[in-house]
């Protein structure tokens, strides 16, 4: 298994969230081809999550299953490679945890050591893929090694995310008239400046919770009094949300509608002595080649030095959990 190769393939089938389905047929093909019983797990319309086995492992399902997710975020970037690294995106979050996983996979079947393998869709949207895998998980499961961007150390904690979606109804008029109007826009602005201005919490170890302002839309055209506008929010969590959904609440004010569409819990993981339960899969333990800082970059990229470390890196912890 020639992990760089299969890294560079993966990169270039377009998987934006949403669109995944080119990106799982063909690693449908590859597991296929290399043996596996491999099954699609229906997501929604033709998407579909991968959940595949050794068959060496007969009836018996896996006690450990590695883990990531096919989807990228957008735009698409064609894979390139130098001598220490490989480009593109989706390079290191998360087709080079892919490549790493199967390669792993391979050579603990040559040991007789049996994983399965899990790669799911939506993470980067609604981790819908997540949600439907959790409701197929196998009863023999017990770890499940999941694929981030973590430099190859053990994440102590994972933080979580609150989407928020801010939306302002106004009435259109000419802009010669403003008065007759009434500005979705302007009450969007002061909406938001405010909820950037606010104060979020933070926890001593894992650092403070975030605000990303990812999206604005809103009017119709310059001459015209927007009736309509909308912001897309993502606050990265280390804490409980129910105080700051309140604090949201409060300060963006009864000008604008707020919605909260997607919440995943704030996470503390242990080592592999004692990983708390997250999902159905059995207790977790984040893991992965590549940086989360060049993540969603256009320069994102995975060095293969990490690569080849991180199989190494996935065949001994599924060692010391199936012990």
């Amino acid at each position: 298994m020639d992990a760089v190769t299969l890294t560079r393939q993966l990169i270039d089938i377009e998987s934006i969230s949403g669109n995944e389905t080119a990106v799982a047929n063909y690693l449908y093909g590859e597991l296929t081809r290399l043996g596996y019983q491999t099954r699609k797990m229906p997501v929604e319309g033709n998407r579909c999550n991968l959940y595949a086995t050794a068959p060496e492992a007969g009836s018996r399902d896996p006690e450990v299953v590695f883990s990531t997710h096919m989807d990228t975020v957008p735009p698409f970037i064609p894979s390139s490679e130098d001598s220490d690294k490989i480009y593109g995106r989706g390079s290191c979050d998360a087709k080079g945890i892919i490549a790493a996983q199967i390669a792993a996979s391979e050579r603990l079947r040559r040991e007789g050591i049996y994983p399965g393998l899990l790669f799911v869709v939506g993470e980067e949207r609604d981790s819908l893929g997540a949600k439907v895998a959790n409701d197929h998980a196998p009863k023999s499961c017990k770890f499940l090694i999941n694929g981030e961007p973590t430099e190859n150390h053990i994440a102590l904690a994972s933080k979580g995310t609150l989407r928020v979606e801010v939306t302002a109804r106004g009435r259109m008029a000419h802009s010669a008239y403003p008065e007759l109007g009434e500005s979705a826009i302007d009450k969007l602005i002061p909406a938001l400046t405010r909820l950037r201005a606010m104060p979020l919490p933070s926890d001593p170890e894992v650092g403070p919770c975030t605000l990303n302002i990812g999206l604005i839309e809103g009017g119709r055209a310059p001459n015209v009094i927007p009736d309509y506008a909308h912001a897309d929010l993502l606050y990265r969590l280390v804490g409980k949300t129910d105080d700051l959904r309140r604090n949201i609440l409060a300060t963006a004010g009864d000008q604008v509608e707020v919605t909260f569409p997607l919440k995943l819990p704030f996470l503390r993981f242990r080592k592999i002595e004692g990983i708390p339960k997250l999902t159905n899969w059995g207790e977790p333990l984040l893991i992965g080649p590549g940086s989360i800082h060049v993540a969603h970059t256009e320069g994102e990229y995975i060095e293969k030095k990490q690569l080849v470390e991180a199989i190494d890196l996935y065949c001994r912890i599924a060692k010391q959990l199936m012990k």
